[in-house]
C-alpha cells in the first residue's frame, strides 16, 4: 500500500510538471554613457579595473564589432527603445537642455518602447537612470511602459543630487524627489536592486540607464582613492566614476544570483555612443575618433551579452552588431512577436540564433547612419563609407585591414565606394527628415521658441579645454617648431582626430579647429 501511494504521488506530480508553463526570463539591459571603447577590461583598459563588466562578457560573450546607432546620447536611446533605426520617425538630433529643447522633441506615442511592449506581455517593468527620449507629458519613462521609474529625463546632469547649479530634478513616477542624498551612480544601483526584489515573483525588465561616464567629472573621495597609481587629475576621477558604474553592476547582479535568477535573466551591456575623450579622458582605442564622431571611435562601443545556459560562455564574436539588436532579442526571448508583417516595426535582429549557432551567416549585411547634412556613415561587410564633408570628400575604408581608419581608399576603390553610396541613399529612402535641432540659449528661448533668423545668438560660455589653448600648446611644442609629433600631443589618443591634414603634424589652428568643431550635447 505504501509502495503505491509513492508511486501515485510521483506520477500526479509528474504529470503537474508537465503542464507547467516555463518563467518567461528577466531581461536586464545596463546602458552605459560615453563610454570608449576601450574603457573596459575587456577590450584592453589597463589602468581601470570593471571586473563586473567584464564579467558578463566572459560568461557570456563579447562583441567586437557593437555599434550605437548614432554617435550621440539621445538619438541612440531612441533607436534602442524603439529597436529601430531612429531616423525612420524622424529623432536625428540631441535636445540640448530640457528648458530650451524643441516641443517636437521625443520618441513618438504612435512608436511602441520596449517596456510597453514586455509589459503586454505580463513582464514587470523598471527603469533606473537616463531616458533623455522626451521630456513632455505623455512622453516620460512612466508614461511609456515602465511602472516604475526613478532617475532624470535630460542628457546630462550633476551627480551629485543636491548640486545647486543643478536644473535637472531626479523624479520618481513622475514626482520630484528632494531627499535623494546619494551619489546618483550609487542611488541607480540601490533603486535596481529594490526593483529587482519587489518583482522577484514574476518576469521582470529592468532598464539601468546609467549617466557615467558621461560629464560633468564627479566622483567621490571613495572612488578615486582606489586610483593612487594615476597621476592625472582629470583621469583620476574619470577612473573613480568608471568604478562606481562597475561597481552599480555587480550589486544588480548580485542580487539576481541572490534571487537564484541568473539562468533565467538574459543580460545585455553596451554604451550609448563611443567617448569623448578631450572632455574626459575616456579611450576608444585603437579606433579612430569620438564621440560625435562617424569614424569608429564615435559609433563602435564595449558590447557584451549573457544568458547562462542558454548562450555559450566565452565567446568572443566579430560580426556587426548593433543596439537595436538588444531591443529584438529581448522580444525573442521574452516570446513576443517579432514579426514584420503588419510595418517595418524592427530593424534589429533576435541576435540568439547566431550566438548559439543555430542560424549561420550574419545579423546585419549592411549597417547605416545619419546626423543631418554634417556627416554620415555606411558598412557593409568589412568595408566602410565615412562622409564628413567638412574634412572633404567621402572616405572609404576597409576595417579588416585598417581598423584605426587611416587609409582612405576611395581614389583606389572608386567602385566599392559607389557600392555604399547606393546603399546608403537607398536606406535613406525609409527615413525621415530630422524633427528638431539641438536647441539651447544661443539658438532657442526658454520653452524651445526659436530665436528670430539674424537675431545675434547668445554666446556659449567657453569650456576650459577650448579657451586655454595656446599655452599648453606651447608647452607642448618641446622642439619650438610650432607643431606637434603624436608622441608630444597631450592625449595620443585624439591626435588622429586633430591632425586634419593627415601630415603626422598637428598645428594650432588644427587643434583649435578641433575644439571648435567637437560635438557636444
Amino acid at each position: 500500500m505504501k509502495r503505491l501511494l509513492i508511486v501515485t504521488c510521483f506520477l500526479v506530480n509528474s504529470f503537474a510538471g508537465a503542464g507547467e508553463v516555463p518563467r518567461k526570463p528577466n531581461i536586464l539591459l545596463f546602458l552605459a554613457d560615453d563610454l570608449g571603447y576601450a574603457d573596459i577590461g575587456a577590450n584592453s583598459c589597463q589602468d581601470i579595473p570593471t571586473p563586473h563588466i567584464d564579467a558578463i562578457a566572459s560568461n557570456g560573450v563579447r562583441f567586437t564589432d557593437g555599434y550605437a546607432t548614432h554617435p550621440v546620447c539621445s538619438p541612440s536611446r531612441a533607436g534602442l527603445m524603439s529597436g529601430m533605426y531612429q531616423h525612420r520617425f524622424g529623432f536625428e538630433h540631441n535636445s540640448g537642455p530640457e528648458r530650451y529643447a524643441s516641443p517636437e522633441f521625443g520618441m513618438p506615442r504612435d512608436v511602441p518602447s520596449l517596456a510597453e511592449k514586455l509589459k503586454a506581455a505580463g513582464y514587470a517593468t523598471g527603469m533606473v537612470g537616463k531616458w533623455h527620449i522626451g521630456f513632455q507629458e505623455g512622453l516620460r519613462p512612466h508614461e511609456r511602459g515602465f511602472d516604475y521609474y526613478f532617475g532624470f529625463l535630460s542628457g546630462a546632469r550633476s551627480f551629485y543630487p543636491d548640486s545647486p547649479r543643478e536644473f535637472d530634478p531626479i523624479i520618481r513616477n513622475g514626482v520630484r524627489v528632494t531627499d535623494e542624498t546619494e551619489y546618483l551612480t550609487d542611488a541607480f544601483a540601490r533603486e535596481s536592486v529594490d526593483f529587482i526584489e519587489r518583482s522577484k515573483d514574476r518576469p521582470w525588465l529592468l532598464y539601468l540607464a546609467f549617466n557615467a561616464v558621461h560629464s560633468p567629472l564627479e566622483a567621490t573621495p571613495k572612488y578615486e582613492a582606489r586610483f593612487p597609481h594615476i597621476s592625472d587629475p582629470k583621469r583620476k576621477t574619470y577612473a573613480g566614476m568608471l568604478s562606481a558604474l562597475d561597481d552599480a553592476v555587480g550589486r544588480v547582479m548580485a542580487k539576481v544570483r541572490e534571487l537564484g535568477q541568473e539562468e533565467n535573466t538574459l543580460v545585455m551591456f553596451y554604451s550609448d555612443n563611443g567617448g569623448p575623450t578631450p572632455e574626459t579622458t575616456s579611450r576608444n582605442d585603437p579606433l579612430r575618433g569620438y564621440k560625435g564622431q562617424m569614424f569608429e571611435g564615435g559609433i563602435r562601443v564595449p558590447f557584451a551579452m549573457q544568458w547562462k545556459g542558454k548562450i555559450p560562455a566565452g565567446q568572443t564574436y566579430r560580426e556587426p552588431v548593433m543596439g537595436f539588436d538588444c531591443h529584438a532579442t529581448a522580444l525573442a526571448a521574452a516570446g513576443v512577436d517579432v514579426s514584420r508583417s503588419e510595418r517595418p516595426t524592427l530593424d534589429g535582429e533576435n541576435l540568439l540564433p547566431f550566438l548559439t549557432g543555430e542560424k549561420p551567416g550574419r545579423p546585419h549585411e549592411q549597417l547605416f547612419w545619419r546626423a543631418g547634412a554634417r556627416q554620415h556613415a555606411a558598412r557593409a561587410g568589412d568595408w566602410k563609407l565615412v562622409s564628413i564633408p567638412r574634412l572633404g570628400e567621402p572616405m572609404l575604408f576597409n576595417l579588416q585591414d585598417d581598423i584605426g581608419e587611416q587609409h582612405d581608399l576611395a581614389a583606389s576603390h572608386p567602385d566599392k565606394l559607389k557600392e555604399l553610396q547606393a546603399a546608403f541613399a537607398e536606406w535613406e529612402r525609409g527615413t525621415q527628415p530630422a524633427k528638431w535641432i539641438r536647441q539651447d540659449q544661443r539658438n532657442a528661448e526658454i520653452g524651445g521658441q526659436l530665436k528670430a533668423e539674424g537675431e545675434p545668438p547668445t554666446p556659449r560660455r567657453r569650456t576650459p579645454a577650448a579657451g586655454r589653448i595656446d599655452e599648453p600648446f606651447k608647452a607642448a611644442d618641446k622642439n619650438n617648431d610650432g607643431k606637434l609629433s603624436r608622441d608630444e600631443y597631450p592625449q595620443p589618443g585624439v591626435f588622429d582626430a586633430v591632425d586634419a591634414n593627415k601630415d603626422g603634424l598637428a598645428t594650432l589652428e588644427e587643434v583649435r579647429a578641433y575644439f571648435r568643431n567637437r560635438n557636444r550635447n
